[in-house]
């Protein structure tokens, strides 16, 4: 088990738990793709747009337990908490990085 995130998750984290959306948004690639709640958010506007919704509805921390990688992608699972029912739960994060930027999210 490895705690040890590359730098575009660890800014994206920090920043996500200060709800600070521009420092979220920095780790982005300009074309990615955030796949949330059964839908797909494309490219930097709509991202930003999903950050600032879930930001405000669920005000939610992560506290990151695991990473690890698998394929081409690096599984980050945190304790979640905030405001939504079930809270705190266990979530799991699937990042694709393309060189320095976050290209692909999944959270499930």
């Amino acid at each position: 088990m490895s705690r040890q995130l590359p730098p575009p998750l660890a800014s994206y984290y920090e920043a996500k738990n200060r709800h600070n959306i521009d420092g979220m948004l920095a780790s982005f690639a300009e074309d990615a793709v955030v796949k949330d709640e059964g839908q797909e958010h494309h490219g930097t506007a709509a991202i930003r747009s999903w950050m600032e919704h879930t930001t405000r509805k669920y005000r939610v921390t992560v506290d990151v337990k695991q990473a690890e990688p698998v394929d081409d992608h690096l599984i980050v699972s945190g304790l979640v908490s905030g405001d939504f029912p079930g809270s705190p739960a266990t979530l799991r994060y699937a990042f694709t990085l393309a060189g320095s930027k976050i290209a692909r999210l999944e959270i499930a």
